[in-house]
């Protein structure tokens, strides 16, 4: 667990929390909390601008505690958000912290599988730390 001291709050509501991570990424934690399709889509766009703003191409998400993504989520975050993640925010690696649960996984994977043709790798972690690793080892700004 990182020292909450050294992450700064960017963005918060009842959906997740987002927070500048001090090595150079944004860190995102999913909360327990229902949360509506409004609330999905202001923590993605807060990532995307997050990513313009800081220059970061480097996403840690926390899934551990989220509740499965609907369709409705699924398709906006494949089809509208992915694409001007990649274009405009220039997002390029995701660290993904995966819940115990199947379906918060499967939901997941749609979307994940969503990115052929997009430069954006993703890689699933058990544990935080193994997925900071991985990431801090991923360029901090995207490429060209």
């Amino acid at each position: 667990m990182p020292n909450s001291r050294a992450l700064k709050l960017y963005f918060e509501n009842t959906a997740a929390r987002l927070t500048q991570d001090p090595n150079g990424f944004l860190r995102v934690r999913w909360t327990s909390k229902a949360r509506r399709l409004e609330e999905t889509q202001a923590v993605f766009t807060h990532m995307r601008l997050a990513l313009e703003r800081f220059g970061w191409s480097r996403i840690l998400i926390d899934q551990t505690a989220m509740l499965p993504f609907t369709t409705a989520e699924q398709q906006w975050i494949s089809q509208q958000w992915l694409p001007r993640a990649v274009q405009e925010g220039g997002y390029r690696h995701g660290a993904v912290v995966v819940s115990p649960e199947v379906m918060v996984r499967l939901a997941t994977s749609y979307i994940t599988t969503q990115v052929l043709g997009l430069p954006l790798v993703y890689r699933s972690f058990e544990h935080e730390t193994e997925a900071v690793q991985w990431l801090l080892s991923q360029p901090a700004a995207p490429l060209g």
